[in-house]
């Protein structure tokens, strides 16, 4: 028998002014359940990536050297940054940031090569082994502190660039790459084509490659290709999010991880429709039939954490918890941020 069964699903809980109008009509009965008879309570890790770096044991949300490892690459002693390719749009007096998808290997390659043309003689080296997935090698780490691309993913990035000691220096790094990506080739004929152009990059989840990674559970389940990634590292079975509810707890004991990013990549790019859409899946393929087992003795608890900023909460339902009536069920809209 499957022990505990952990939830985690960022952005489980939209603004109080959107909540209202976005959530009307949906039908999530278990899921409503799980939020008001669990035992709820402050969660320390405000995103995904600090999350994980907490469960599996990164010190530093050090999430670079990782990704680079799973991709195929070994971190050696290098300081290694998330390059990530973005594109970068105009909008009123803003400059918002979208992830580029999907990038062809042979423009990452073009791209990176150019990038390492301009900035050799500052000791500046950049990899694209995987074409969505870039790197920064540095002989020494940067005295900076970065959002994670998911963080900074359908905002403005004035109000989210680097800080620290250094920062200015790596501004200015930026804006040079921004003015040598504007008019190269591969861009030039992204826009022909009609698809945003890889206008940009950004810097995140710097550091060295740490000890072996930690293993909170015996399975992980995710539409997440960090949380696979993590997954992958610490040598932990994995697998995509199944279609069939049941198939969750089978053949496997202990905890299950399940990360639902849905939500969170809906958000990025603004679509509440997909949002919607993805978080009546997480009802139907996941808390009714979690809730289901629950009842009937198949796990034992099952954990839901919701990794928000300024409101990152867990709630810890049990089977005798699943019980208390008394406990009165709320709309989702009705945990909504401030």
């Amino acid at each position: 028998m499957n022990a505990h069964v952990h939830l985690v699903v960022p952005d489980l809980f939209l603004p109080r002014a959107l909540a209202a109008e976005v959530c009307a009509g949906l039908h999530l009965p278990a899921l409503e359940k799980i939020l008001a008879r669990g035992q709820a309570a402050a969660l320390s890790a405000g995103t995904l990536e600090s999350w994980l770096c907490e469960a599996f044991g990164v010190a530093g949300e050090a999430i670079a050297p990782i990704t680079l490892h799973v991709d195929g690459m070994e971190p050696g002693p290098f300081y290694w940054l998330r390059a990530d390719p973005v594109y970068l749009r105009i909008h009123r007096d803003q400059l918002v940031l979208q992830p580029v998808a999907p990038v062809a290997a042979d423009e990452a390659a073009q791209l990176c090569a150019a990038l390492n043309g301009h900035f050799a003689a500052d000791g500046l080296h950049f990899i694209a082994p995987q074409p969505q997935r870039w790197y920064l090698r540095l002989e020494r780490a940067p005295q900076i502190s970065s959002y994670s691309l998911a963080q900074v993913a359908g905002k403005d990035v004035h109000a989210h660039m680097p800080q620290g000691v250094e920062a200015l220096r790596w501004h200015g790094v930026l804006n040079e790459i921004q003015m040598l990506l504007f008019e190269h080739p591969v861009n030039l004929a992204r826009e022909v084509r009609g698809e945003w152009e890889v206008n940009s990059v950004w810097l995140w989840g710097g550091g060295y490659a740490g000890a072996t990674l930690r293993q909170p559970c015996g399975r992980v389940y995710t539409d997440s290709p960090l949380a696979a990634a993590f997954a992958a590292a610490a040598g932990i079975d994995q697998a995509a999010l199944p279609d069939a509810g049941m198939q969750w707890t089978a053949g496997s004991r202990g905890e299950t991880l399940i990360v639902w990013d849905g939500l969170r990549s809906a958000l990025q790019y603004g679509d509440l429709g997909r949002w919607r859409d993805s978080l009546q899946q997480f009802e139907q393929r996941c808390t009714y039939p979690l809730l289901q087992a629950l009842h009937d003795g198949r796990i034992e608890k099952i954990t839901l954490d919701v990794p928000q900023e300024n409101a990152a909460r867990r709630f810890v339902l049990t089977r005798l918890a699943s019980w208390k009536l008394w406990r009165r069920v709320r709309r989702l809209d009705s945990y909504s941020l401030v």
